[in-house]
């Protein structure tokens, strides 16, 4: 049963997608920078935050492998 975020994450279009992934990167980067000054608060952040992008890049695949040609088109 997918949750309401990925929900969300299918419903955007690729350009949206790709900022989605750009704008998640740059939040891991800032936890990672909070993390090693002990400045995080909630450590499970980067898990999650770790699972977003693996969301987001799961979801482009899947499109990316939709657009391409079947075997049954080419004969």
């Amino acid at each position: 049963m997918p949750n309401e975020g990925t929900e969300q994450l299918r419903r955007l279009s690729d350009s949206d997608l790709t900022k989605e992934l750009e704008e998640t990167y740059r939040r891991l980067f800032t936890q990672r920078l909070q993390m090693s000054t002990q400045q995080l608060e909630n450590h499970r952040e980067l898990v999650g935050t770790k699972r977003q992008i693996a969301r987001i890049k799961t979801i482009q695949r899947e499109r990316e492998i939709a657009r391409r040609p079947t075997t049954a088109d080419k004969a």
